[in-house]
């Protein structure tokens, strides 16, 4: 990466360099254009103003120590008088541009440039009050002459400069790159790093990321931990019974209790590793999940009806009310978050108690509402009751047959459902609802 930032500084610094040389000639010689024209035009205005150009025979050699050429055309185009030629055989110099100009506009300008002799001629020619033209020429050195000449100095400055410009690039690709090279280093203390406020916010961006990836690599290997553990203790009661049985250590009334304890681990078992492919499934961000309008009314309606044995069994009742609340959502995933939600608010419920599912349009949004009258839960932990297998009372999750999952997959649901957000009001010994709320222009 340095030598390529190194590349791109060296590369800029040349077409820096070499603009500013070709900038800098192209106005230098412009300037040098101005200040050839501006002598003749003084030269050709005190020629008039001092009448010399009536006895220019006399002023001949004037000319010549000044190298400048003097011409006086009639107004008919013919030459009157040249310095440096003889004007019978000069031809009419009315379609002349500087000439041309002269005539029609009282002055006139022109540079012809000679590429064999490699000069430039300067023209400035001027009308007289008798209707003849006065001009005044004089030559210069080409541009290409110039740039020539030149050349020797202007390559030993831009050797010079783009020495310099090499250093400088050196130096400031390696300022530029020492706050990431710090920061690879040691990716756990970027805030101690002392860069320019341009990189701030990336190293900002790199360090959340960073954090993000620490934060679910903990994650993973909590949630690892978390699975083999619980996955172990239901092969555990399994594996113990059934060796029981199998050494024939047990009378026939022990059998069928140990049966039932087997089945009630198995059924256990199975419930967690259907969670934890469920869970791994919505970790997937790459699935192509499919939505369509849900009317949470009929999904909630279905939970209830599906439940109520379950609930009845546990000395539980469970009702639905409100309306229809349309979203568009995936079909499925709505049953899942409606059943979790329920089916926690029975396990987690007193004797007697109740549990209201209800949907509901609120400010033009779609509620789904589960409400028990259970033990709730205590300020300090509702924030973590959607971690993976974080369970606030585990002796009555692991009596129930909880998994400690099934929050954790609401979570996800939600999450996949983008504007949907979720709520949770309880108090401890008198119960818990929580909410979710969709919006209607999420998808």
């Amino acid at each position: 990466m340095k030598k390529k930032i190194n590349i791109q500084f060296l590369l800029i610094a040349i077409l820096a360099i070499g603009f500013t040389v070709a900038t800098t000639s192209m106005v230098f010689y412009e300037l040098f254009k101005k200040e050839v024209m501006d002598s003749l035009k003084t030269y050709a205005h005190v020629i008039i103003d001092s009448d010399s150009y009536k006895n220019m025979e006399n002023d001949k050699e004037l000319s010549l120590r000044d190298e400048l050429r003097i011409t006086l055309i009639r107004p008919d185009g013919t030459v009157e008088f040249d310095t440096n030629a003889d004007i019978g055989g000069m031809d009419n110099h009315s379609t002349r541009p500087e000439v041309e100009q002269a005539f029609k506009k009282g002055e006139g300008k022109a540079i012809r440039e000679s590429k064999t002799m490699d000069k430039s001629t300067f023209y400035y020619a001027v009308q007289i009050d008798n209707g003849s033209v006065l001009r005044v020429a004089k030559e210069a050195s080409s541009i290409y002459n110039i740039y020539r000449s030149s050349f020797p100095i202007i390559a030993v400055i831009a050797a010079i400069l783009l020495v310099f410009c090499i250093i400088l690039s050196h130096f400031l690709t390696k300022s530029l790159m020492r706050p990431i090279e710090m920061m690879a280093d040691n990716m756990d203390r970027c805030s101690d790093i002392s860069t320019y406020k341009e990189l701030k916010p990336f190293l900002n961006t790199i360090q959340k990321q960073h954090e993000d990836i620490v934060k679910n690599a903990h994650m993973r290997q909590d949630f690892t931990a978390n699975v083999s553990h619980e996955l172990k203790t239901p092969l555990t009661s399994i594996s113990g019974y059934s060796e029981l049985i199998e050494n024939g250590m047990a009378d026939s009334e022990d059998v069928v209790r140990f049966a039932g304890e087997i089945h009630k681990s198995s059924n256990r078992l199975l419930s967690l590793i259907n969670d934890i492919i469920r869970l791994s499934e919505l970790d997937t961000t790459d699935r192509d999940v499919q939505y369509e309008n849900v009317n949470l009314r009929i999904t909630a309606q279905d939970c209830v009806e599906m439940l109520k044995l379950n609930a009845q069994k546990r000395k539980v009742s469970i009702k639905w009310e409100g309306e229809d609340a349309i979203v568009c959502a995936n079909k499925q995933m709505m049953e899942e978050l409606i059943y979790n939600l329920c089916d926690n608010a029975i396990r987690y419920n007193n004797e007697n108690g109740t549990v209201t599912v209800s949907t509901y349009m609120d400010d033009n949004k779609s509620v789904v509402s589960v409400k028990d009258t259970g033990i709730g839960i205590p300020k300090e932990y509702q924030e973590r009751i959607f971690e993976r297998f974080y369970r606030v009372d585990k002796s009555r999750s692991k009596s129930t047959g909880g998994t400690g999952l099934g929050l954790a997959i609401v979570k996800h649901i939600v999450a996949q459902h983008k504007g949907a957000k979720i709520y949770v009001e309880s108090e401890a010994g008198i119960g818990t609802e929580i909410k979710v709320v969709f919006d209607r222009k999420q998808m």
